[in-house]
């Protein structure tokens, strides 16, 4: 399916019986679309991270076309009825990197201006936005490539993940070599701070099937949880405030987790093999998540099945690879904006709304 030309009707699996019908409470609407010049669509331009600044104004954007790409986002939205855009005219400025980028993100309490990469040749850099360079690099994992960079809500502390299996944490302000919290025997694909309610734990997603958390203060006492129900590589754990966690694999699901134990699986997206991207709204209950089927899904908490899904391109032509919530400006949570990228470079945004009650 041509991306121009609409979405595919939305699909909803039966539920499991007993269970009540998974329905979809929102309108989604296609707002702005930001792709590739033409002669490129076929181009390696897979867009692997997406990321907002602490403010709300920036946009940026990275992958395997070795290019950090900024944005302001007032310029993409909102656009009713829906505009398209080209790269060279939408984004402000890019930044050149010297290898392939599979993270990114920005660094609190620096005023927008400092933005982290990970990259394929095992280096973490910090670029000045500002200044329009790099200020930093650190290579914590001894070339090997890095799959994941967080930093902490206050910003002074930094973690990665990478091929070696190790997950490192770091003092941003120094160029001391950060702690090793986990050694397994698979890569870590994914690394995050508790940012939900500020507490002192790190999760980690990892090639050997399980998400692990550990407690900064403790990190010797061992993971004090371990979740370990994907039948395949964890490439995505969030955390959902209080107890709860969510783990995405490429198993093919989503899975939500209280303590240690499985609350419920999500499942209707294919992930056999690719970060296809997974992000979360908590306000509004939502997750978002890409698929080798090049379609955007999302999942209502409340049910396993999908609620809404889109087409974005040619299911032949690749596959979505990143996602990004943005929420309400207010905080609210009856509206919010869903962001995607595809492996064709193509960005696209949807105005997400909650359907209110008749009468």
């Amino acid at each position: 399916m041509d991306y121009e030309r609409g979405a595919s009707p939305t699909r909803i699996d039966e539920p499991q019986q007993g269970r009540s019908r998974a329905h979809c409470d929102w309108n989604f609407r296609l707002a702005t679309v930001v792709s590739p010049p033409a002669s490129r669509l076929e181009a390696s331009d897979v867009i692997g991270a997406i990321e907002l600044d602490p403010s709300d104004s920036l946009l940026a954007t990275a992958g395997i076309a070795r290019k950090i790409r900024i944005y302001t986002l007032s310029t993409l939205l909102p656009h009713n009825p829906p505009v398209f855009l080209s790269h060279s005219s939408a984004c402000d400025f890019y930044l050149c990197t010297p290898a392939r980028l599979s993270s990114l993100r920005f660094r609190p309490a620096t005023g927008s201006r400092l933005i982290a990469a990970a990259d394929y040749d095992g280096v973490v850099t910090e670029y000045d936005l500002e200044n329009r360079e790099s200020v930093f690099e650190r290579d914590e994992h001894n070339g090997r490539r890095v799959w994941s960079v967080d930093f902490s809500a206050a910003g002074d502390l930094g973690a990665s993940g990478s091929d070696d299996g190790v997950a490192r944490v770091w003092d941003p302000r120094s160029s001391a070599r950060g702690t090793a919290v986990h050694s397994g025997s698979g890569s870590v694909c994914c690394v995050e701070f508790d940012r939900v309610d500020n507490g002192p734990y790190l999760a980690l997603g990892c090639a050997d099937r399980r998400a692990y958390v550990y407690d900064l203060r403790a990190t010797a006492a061992g993971p004090v949880a371990v979740f370990g129900g994907h039948e395949r590589t964890v490439t995505y754990v969030r955390f959902m405030g209080g107890l709860r966690m969510l783990s995405s694999g490429t198993d093919g699901s989503h899975r939500l987790w209280e303590g240690s134990r499985e609350l419920r699986a999500y499942r209707g997206h294919r992930n056999w093999r690719s970060f296809v991207g997974m992000a979360v709204w908590r306000e509004g209950g939502l997750i978002g998540c890409g698929s080798e089927t090049n379609e955007v899904f999302v999942y209502d908490l409340r049910w396993g099945e999908p609620i809404w899904v889109r087409g974005f391109g040619r299911a032949e032509s690749g596959f979505t690879s990143a996602v990004y919530w943005r929420g309400a400006a207010d905080g609210g949570n009856d509206d919010c904006t869903l962001i995607a990228g595809g492996s064709d470079g193509v960005l696209q945004f949807f105005s997400c709304r909650r359907n209110q009650p008749a009468g």
